[in-house]
């Protein structure tokens, strides 16, 4: 029988355990990624911030688990393994499919627990309120594989390893799925300020589109566009690391 301890580590990854820091930064993958997408934020980030990186079910370690069927579904499970987490103030930052997800986990943590994070940093994802018509995850495997090499957010050695894509290839589809299917039901705006993020060249969102974001809040909306695509973040990681460590810092 798996203890709620046990339950809460196959979730939440500490790989620099800070357990004096101020606040703490939740990092949630994009679609198709894990939670050692983040270790080098972990690494990166002064004392002061504690990094808590979401593993999500049907991956890695956890690969033996089914994938969410939801992005709903998905908020409801991280909302309630944050909770514990709460004790300090929280930063989510989400990139790509993990925007949304922060979007609505902080829609929960709001209203339904009364905790305001810090703010939502939403990275490379167009506003909840922007849809778009996207089937990718009903392309063929190679299909997919295309998507994803042309994004390069994926080594190119595990594109390339025909054993390893095909073993991660159900998780990916999964992710896919549910950020392609997702839904935005209109509610009271956000209480936390909202930090977006975009790549002047991203295939995925335009800067039209991640501008949207400030819709969603009723306090304040700061933006920043980098060069590059829909990793921009990869090549600007010491500008992204500076912006979350002053998102967790401030008062």
């Amino acid at each position: 029988m798996t203890t709620l301890a046990e339950h809460d580590r196959l979730w939440i990854r500490r790989y620099h355990p800070r357990p004096d820091a101020a606040a703490r930064l939740v990092c949630l993958p994009h679609a198709g990624g894990s939670a050692t997408f983040y270790h080098p934020v972990s690494a990166g980030l002064p004392e002061s911030v504690d990094v808590l990186a979401v593993q999500y079910p049907g991956r890695q370690d956890r690969r033996g688990e089914p994938c969410a069927a939801s992005i709903q579904e998905l908020a409801d499970a991280v909302t309630s393994v944050l909770l514990p987490w709460t004790d300090r103030p929280l930063v989510l930052f989400g990139h790509s499919m993990g925007a949304t997800l922060g979007f609505e986990v902080a829609r929960r943590l709001e209203h339904d627990h009364g905790v305001v994070p810090r703010a939502l940093v939403a990275s490379a994802r167009r506003a909840p309120s922007c849809p778009r018509e996207e089937s990718v995850h009903l392309r063929d495997d190679d299909g997919l594989v295309e998507e994803m090499r042309q994004l390069s957010g994926t080594d190119s050695a595990i594109l390339d390893d025909e054993e390893l894509i095909r073993m991660a290839l159900p998780a990916i589809r999964a992710d896919y799925r549910v950020a392609e299917t997702y839904v935005y039901e209109p509610g009271p705006d956000l209480r936390c300020p909202i930090v977006g993020l975009v790549g002047d060249n991203d295939p995925k969102v335009t800067v039209e589109e991640a501008r949207a974001w400030s819709r969603h809040t009723a306090t304040s909306f700061d933006f920043h566009v980098f060069q590059g695509g829909h990793f921009y973040l990869t090549s600007h990681q010491k500008e992204v690391l500076d912006l979350l460590a002053r998102q967790a810092v401030r008062s």
